[in-house]
């Protein structure tokens, strides 16, 4: 059984940095991609940046100069580590698989797995 569990949201002011953490277990296969999706309430999940099991990156053009998403050695570990953030960043984050590979632009119906989501607060 697949399970993702995500850490390391919380509160921070405006400029400040966090990593998100993404602990996956149970998934069989080489394949993959990876990627951190972020929600607010009334609206639909934004993804943000993707790393599929060749290493190649996939950024959202929102996030693209304040995000870096990379894997653990053993690809275990996803994170997601985030600078300058603004109030407009308060969301919660999500980590997601896919049996597939990352498709620029393909949304949350690519990915098959889901973690429970950790929340991220920023204030001005």
């Amino acid at each position: 059984q697949v399970q993702l569990a995500e850490s390391g949201g919380g509160s921070v002011q405006a400029g400040g940095s966090l990593k998100l953490s993404c602990v996956a277990s149970g998934y069989p296969y080489s394949r993959h991609c990876m990627a951190w999706f972020r929600q607010t309430p009334g609206k639909a999940r934004e993804e943000i940046a993707a790393i599929d099991s060749d290493d190649v990156t996939i950024y959202a053009d929102s996030v693209k100069d304040r995000v870096i998403i990379f894997k653990s050695r053993d690809k275990t570990t996803l994170y997601l580590r985030m600078i300058g953030l603004q109030p407009d960043d308060t969301a919660m984050y999500f980590c997601a698989v896919s049996h597939k590979y990352c498709q620029e632009g393909a949304g949350e119906g690519l990915y098959n797995y889901w973690g429970q989501g950790t929340q991220v607060t920023v204030s001005s």
